[in-house]
C-alpha cells in the first residue's frame, strides 16, 4: 500500500482518521458531481479536525490518502474498475486502476488501523434475484470498523438486508432515530432497536463493543438530511421503473447498482442525485466527529 504522509503521520500520532471509498467517484456519480463531492467530503472531515483517507487502486498500487490530481483522474477516467474486496488482488497484479467499494475500503482501512469509515449507502441483498448479495455484507460481518452510512441503497431488498446484518452480528445504531433509513428516504418502514444521539455516545458503544471481543462492524445509520429526502412512495415507483429498465437491457452483476442509480436520477429529475450528495457530506461530517472522540479516548488510555 501507498499511504500518504498525512495519513501515516495521523495514524502514528493516533489522531482521528476517516476512510472514504472511491467507487462513488468512479461508478456512483456523474462528472463533475463525483469530483466535487469527493473533495467536499474530505473538506467536511478536515473541518471536524480529522484526516481524510480516500482509498483507491492507482496503476496497480493501493493508495490510501489521495492527492487532488489522483481524485480528478478517478472522476474523469474511462474504464475504471469497480473493486470489491474480491477484485483487489487482480487489479493490483494487472496494474489496473479503479474505485474501491465499501467491502474493499473497509478491508483496507482495518488493515491499516483506521477505525472509522464514511459512505453513502451499503450494498445488500438485491430484489431480483435475491441470491445476489453484495460482498459488503459478509465483509462487514467480520471487520471491526465503524461505518457511517444512510442505510442500504433504496433499490435493494431492505428487509432481507437488515435480516442478514442482524443474523451475522453487525451492530446497528440508529443516529437519532429508530427507523432504518432507506438511503434517499428517511424511513424504510423497518425498525432499528438501538438508538444513539451524539458522536460521544456512538464512541462509547463502539469501544464497549470491541472490548467485549466482538469482531463485526458497527453501522451508524444517519438518515439523509430531511430537506433533501425523497417521498418513499414515489421513490418505490421510480425503483420499479428502473428495475424494469435493467431487466430489458440485460444489466446484471456489479453494473446493476450504478445503472439503477442513474435511472433514478432521470425519473426523479435530479432529486435523487441531490439527496445523494447531501447524505454523503453529512455522513463524512458525522464520521469525523466519531473518529475524534475515539482517538481522544485512545490517547487518554495510552
Amino acid at each position: 500500500m501507498r499511504v500518504s504522509i498525512e495519513v501515516a503521520q495521523a495514524l502514528e500520532l493516533e489522531r482521528a482518521v476517516v476512510a472514504l471509498e472511491s467507487a462513488v467517484i468512479t461508478h456512483g456519480l456523474p462528472f463533475p458531481e463525483n469530483l466535487n463531492v469527493a473533495l467536499e467530503m474530505e473538506a467536511e472531515v478536515r473541518a471536524e479536525g480529522a484526516v481524510p483517507a480516500t482509498t483507491a487502486v492507482v496503476q496497480g498500487k493501493v493508495c490510501v490518502g489521495l492527492q487532488r490530481e489522483q481524485i480528478e483522474n478517478l472522476a474523469r477516467g474511462q474504464g475504471m474498475r469497480k473493486l470489491g474486496v474480491r477484485e483487489l488482488a487482480v487489479a493490483v497484479a494487472q496494474g489496473a486502476s479503479g474505485g474501491t467499494t465499501v467491502s474493499a475500503t473497509a478491508h483496507l482501512a482495518h488493515r491499516l488501523g483506521i477505525r472509522v469509515f464514511a459512505t453513502g449507502g451499503i450494498g445488500g441483498v438485491h430484489r431480483q434475484p435475491m441470491y445476489d448479495i453484495s460482498a459488503d455484507l459478509p465483509v462487514l460481518a467480520r471487520t471491526p470498523i465503524v461505518l457511517v452510512c444512510s442505510g442500504a441503497k433504496s433499490i435493494l431488498h431492505l428487509p432481507a438486508t437488515l435480516e442478514y446484518l442482524e443474523t451475522h452480528g453487525v451492530l446497528l445504531l440508529g443516529y437519532r432515530t429508530h427507523a432504518f433509513p432507506a438511503f434517499y428516504a428517511l424511513e424504510s418502514g423497518l425498525e432499528v432497536r438501538e438508538r444513539v444521539d451524539s458522536p460521544e455516545e456512538v464512541a462509547r458503544v463502539v469501544k464497549t463493543h470491541w472490548q467485549m471481543g466482538c469482531s463485526s462492524a458497527v453501522l451508524v445509520l444517519n438518515p439523509v438530511p430531511q430537506e433533501s429526502a425523497l417521498d418513499a412512495e414515489r421513490l418505490e415507483t421510480w425503483i420499479a421503473q428502473a428495475q424494469q429498465d435493467a431487466e430489458k437491457q440485460g444489466v446484471h452483476g456489479q453494473e446493476v447498482t450504478p445503472f439503477m442509480l442513474q435511472r433514478l436520477n432521470v425519473y426523479s429529475q435530479g432529486a435523487s442525485l441531490r439527496a445523494n450528495l447531501e447524505l454523503l457530506r453529512a455522513n463524512a461530517r458525522l464520521a469525523a466527529q466519531i473518529a475524534g472522540h475515539l482517538a481522544a479516548d485512545h490517547r487518554r488510555r495510552a
